[in-house]
């Protein structure tokens, strides 16, 4: 612990140290002290006893006489010792005894003394070192708290930076999104504006076409109504002078003069069917520059574009009749085409009437 190895634990000096020392030398002065007078005391002469002793005389050899009964002995009784006389102590003896007790006492208060404050001083310093590790203890608990709130805080932050991360995902995902769809959304408003303008420039050429083709057909019917009717007056001059003729004949005259008719018609046709063999690369370079693509496009993908046009070389429709498997590039073509109208004529001064141009992103 932190607290342990700042302050490492270190006994308790012990105090008094000298005169416990001093105390000891006196208590073993006075104990010679003691042993000197106790060895004097015992080297008195001690007091004696007297006894007597009493043994029993065998009889004769010769034959002896019947043994009789002898009385039995009596019991000795040993003469009690005299107690010792008892020891006159001097008064000096007295007093040294009296200050020896004294010190005796004062010796033993004064180790019991030491033995309590070493006690005491035992107990205060397990008192320190309890509360040195309970203070160490709630210093632990108080940096566990800390390293745990620390922990709990470094959690919640890094939560928070997920939440935020996820949510600026989430937002650049739905703007992605959005862009996508307004992309989609432009692309499909370009698309529709493209093909009503498509279908308004077509319904706009068949219309002027079908104008054309009328007006041609009340040409061609006023031209037919003019030769029937000059046919019909030549027919009827004719007639007419032939009959003058007659009558001039009938009538006898001098001599009649006949005159000759002539008879001329003639009528001629002409049209642009096919194209000439290099009529699709002119229309071809008069397209390219009009094509907007920027896409990387693996390979070189063919993308062939049928067209229908005017006599004067307007275009009347234009339709992918084999797309290249790129739906940027074909719809790159045919608004390419859309904008170059209206196409170059032929070398008969008249455009085909429909032709296939072909068209490839690296040509």
């Amino acid at each position: 612990m932190t607290t342990a190895a700042a302050y490492p634990y270190q006994p308790v000096k012990e105090r008094g140290t000298l005169r416990s020392f001093l105390l000891a030398l006196l208590m073993h002065l006075l104990l010679a002290v003691v042993l000197y007078y106790g060895v004097s005391w015992q080297s008195s002469t001690p007091v004696g006893a007297e006894a007597e002793l009493w043994e029993e005389i065998p009889a004769a050899t010769a034959s002896p006489p019947p043994p009789r009964p002898q009385p039995e002995p009596e019991p000795v009784v040993q003469p009690r010792p005299a107690p010792p006389p008892p020891q006159v102590k001097s008064k000096v003896e007295d007093d040294a005894d009296i200050a020896l007790e004294q010190k005796k006492r004062r010796a033993e208060a004064a180790a019991r003394e030491e033995a309590e404050r070493k006690e005491a001083a035992r107990k205060e310093a397990e008192r320190k070192e309890e509360a040195r590790k309970e203070e160490a203890r709630k210093e632990e608990a108080r940096k566990e708290a800390l390293r745990k709130e620390a922990d709990r805080k470094e959690a919640e932050r890094r939560e928070a930076e997920r939440k935020e991360a996820q949510r600026k995902d989430d937002a650049k995902k739905k703007a992605a999104q959005q862009e996508q769809e307004r992309k989609e959304q432009a692309e499909r408003e370009r698309k529709e504006a493209a093909e009503a303008k498509a279908k308004a420039q077509a319904e706009a050429k068949a219309k002027a076409q079908a104008d054309a083709k009328a007006k041609a057909q009340a040409d061609a019917k006023a031209k037919a109504d003019a030769e029937a009717k000059a046919k019909r007056e030549a027919a009827a001059n004719a007639q007419r002078k032939s009959e003058l003729a007659r009558l001039q004949a009938l009538a006898g005259g001098s001599g009649a003069g006949g005159g000759g008719v002539g008879n001329a018609a003639g009528a001629g046709a002409g049209g642009g069917g096919k194209a000439s063999p290099g009529y699709a690369d002119r229309v071809r370079r008069r397209v390219k520059p009009n094509i907007v693509f920027t896409e990387d496009v693996p390979g070189n993908p063919t993308a062939v574009v049928s067209v229908q046009l005017a006599p004067d070389g307007s275009l009347l429709s234009a339709r992918l009749s084999k797309s290249s498997g790129n739906s940027g590039w074909d719809n790159a073509v045919l608004r390419a085409v859309e904008r170059s109208d209206p196409l170059p004529r032929d070398e008969n001064g008249k455009a085909p009437a429909s032709f296939t141009i072909t068209f490839r992103p690296k040509d």
